[in-house]
């Protein structure tokens, strides 16, 4: 075997050899496609996560009897939400470094070397003003208690607050890569809290309340069936934001279409 392993090391030392390949040197390149794989990697595990539950674990739940769905929904909610709550940590926190450089590099090309944080602090407060709203109306009562109009409406405040992000950061020297991320980033922003600030605190007494049915036989309380309606609202929420965030992340660098003025 050890003749094997060197041929095969001998002819990858002599391809790269030939091809001249040269890695990144500086320290802020190597932080960068860093930051890319972190990003990149836990985004796979966040929304595969996400889209196994919408598409295959919910409608499976659905179909089981109560006896059977209540064994099974505390393990397998309790382990899938572990790696989506976490891959979304590590993804929004991958991608947020990422977006604070391209908003300096952008700031130092427009002259205004120190506008980068008020930039920076536009986005963040837009965003997580969309997600006040939003929080309100998915745990709204009355009318809005109907989860096709609260999640009706959570959109047109999702789309209202993209507009006015880019409306705001749209400045001399600010490009489409930093633009698109601010919109595609700001819907990943919601989609992380969304993750903690809701669909956790809802699924996790959901859970502990399921298992104690299944070794107890402890009744379910009255309120377990709002929280599940919300984690389930806020769920479908972040499957169908996604397809817009993955366009505006993948605009930045393949689609130039957003300009500073």
């Amino acid at each position: 075997m050890t003749p094997f392993f060197d041929h095969v090391s001998f002819f990858c030392a002599f391809a790269l050899w030939k091809l001249d390949v040269a890695f990144a040197a500086s320290p802020s390149s190597i932080e960068q496609i860093a930051l890319r794989w972190m990003h990149i990697v836990a985004g796979f595990l966040w929304l595969g996560f996400l889209y196994f539950f919408v598409l295959a674990v919910n409608p499976t739940l659905k179909a089981l009897d109560p006896a059977t769905r209540a064994k099974t929904f505390p393990e397998i909610a309790s382990r899938g939400l572990w790696w989506l709550r976490w891959s979304a940590v590590f993804g929004w926190l991958a991608g947020f470094r990422y977006f604070m450089i391209l908003a300096k590099t952008d700031a130092i090309n427009a002259g205004r070397p120190h506008a980068w944080g008020a930039w920076i602090g536009i986005w963040l407060a837009c965003w997580l003003a969309a997600f006040a709203i939003e929080m309100a109306l998915v745990q709204a009562g009355g009318p809005l208690a109907n989860s096709y109009l609260s999640g009706t409406l959570a959109f047109f405040v999702m789309a209202a607050v993209a507009w006015l992000v880019v409306s705001l950061l749209a400045q001399p020297g600010v490009g489409n890569r930093t633009l698109c991320i601010a919109i595609g980033g700001g819907i990943g922003t919601i989609l992380f809290l969304n993750v903690w600030g809701i669909s956790w605190r809802c699924q996790k007494r959901l859970i502990a309340w399921t298992r104690a049915l299944a070794e107890q036989g402890t009744p379910m309380p009255a309120e377990a069936a709002k929280l599940a309606r919300t984690a389930s609202l806020v769920m479908q929420i972040n499957f169908w934001l996604s397809f817009p965030m993955l366009f505006f992340m993948a605009a930045s660098a393949h689609f130039p279409f957003l300009s500073g003025q």
